[in-house]
């Protein structure tokens, strides 16, 4: 009798591509093209999720060509009605795009950088072929990430970028941590989760501009009207209480919001072990308000830059 052939069970999201430089170690994932693992002299600075397991609250995963979600799967683009699959039975939405479930292929890479491509064809709710790209590159730094999109289909398509990294300083729960998100205004949110309108975060607890612990609040929370530095980049931060070590979020300008959520839906030992920090070109259900939304003319291209930094 023949012996079945031993081989190794494919990991979950599939080839793990592990790039390293100037003390930085980053892992992205074939499927999805996600940010699995990112340390600092072996520090980790995201929300990491082992190799043969599925991301944990979608960790490290790009979201793309929407972020967040849409209201219902629904939304008219240019007179037409379209529906998108429920993949978030929960709130009856379309949630997070299509790529995250994907396999990407490398295009280029070498021992500090990597670059991925995927092909986006129709599907159910959006008949549009696109050409996305995500390029992951370590300096001194830290990483930088470059998402882009091209139009190589026929008429006009609605796109959005957003991406899931969980910003973490390593310890069991981010309740002792100070965040700084400069950010004027946040958006309530309805039993799906669609945002109900813009408020100042001025005399809110939604209000980290300045920096403060984290303690027991609980954001699943749209940030926007960004504070920039001279750059022109937005910076977030998740800081240790006696500021001895840190980790920073910044975003480049097309990166108009922020999604914070302290992972308190999360099964242990990952709840409120991380904060997300979610770069992203529009906000919930853009899809439907059109509100950031871009609009990609056949042969056009958009890129979006984002990157995290270690502190201390």
């Amino acid at each position: 009798m023949t012996e079945p052939a031993v081989r190794e069970p494919v990991p979950p999201t599939g080839t793990q591509h592990t790039i390293a430089a100037h003390g930085y170690a980053a892992t992205v994932t074939e499927v999805g093209g996600g940010l699995r693992a990112l340390t600092y002299d072996e520090r980790p600075l995201v929300m990491s999720y082992p190799a043969d397991a599925q991301p944990v609250g979608g960790a490290g995963q790009l979201l793309l060509p929407w972020p967040n979600r849409v209201r219902d799967g629904r939304y008219d683009f240019d007179g037409e009605t379209r529906q998108l699959a429920i993949t978030e039975p929960g709130t009856g939405n379309a949630a997070h795009g299509f790529a995250r479930l994907m396999p990407w292929t490398v295009l280029d890479r070498d021992d500090a950088s990597i670059r991925l491509g995927l092909r986006l064809f129709p599907q159910l709710g959006y008949p549009h072929v696109l050409d996305l790209t995500a390029s992951y590159a370590l300096g001194e730094a830290g990483l930088e990430v470059e998402v882009s999109a091209v139009n190589v289909g026929d008429g006009v398509a609605p796109y959005g970028m957003g991406a899931h990294p969980y910003l973490t300083l390593g310890d069991k729960t981010v309740d002792d941590a100070v965040l700084e998100v400069p950010a004027a205004e946040w958006t309530p949110v309805d039993e799906q989760k669609i945002p109900v309108g813009r408020r100042p975060v001025e005399g809110t607890e939604y209000d980290f501009r300045e920096g403060r612990r984290i303690g027991g609040t609980v954001l699943d929370t749209p940030y926007t009207s960004l504070r920039r530095d001279g750059d022109g980049l937005v910076r977030a931060r998740l800081r240790a209480a006696d500021d001895s070590r840190g980790v920073e979020l910044w975003a480049a300008p097309g990166v108009e919001w922020l999604q914070v959520f302290t992972g308190d839906t999360l099964a242990e030992p990952y709840r409120r072990a991380g904060v997300a920090v979610e770069p992203m070109s529009c906000p919930p259900n853009a899809f439907a308000t059109g509100e950031c939304l871009a609009r990609l003319a056949p042969g056009e291209r958009v890129a979006h830059r984002w990157g995290i930094t270690a502190l201390g």
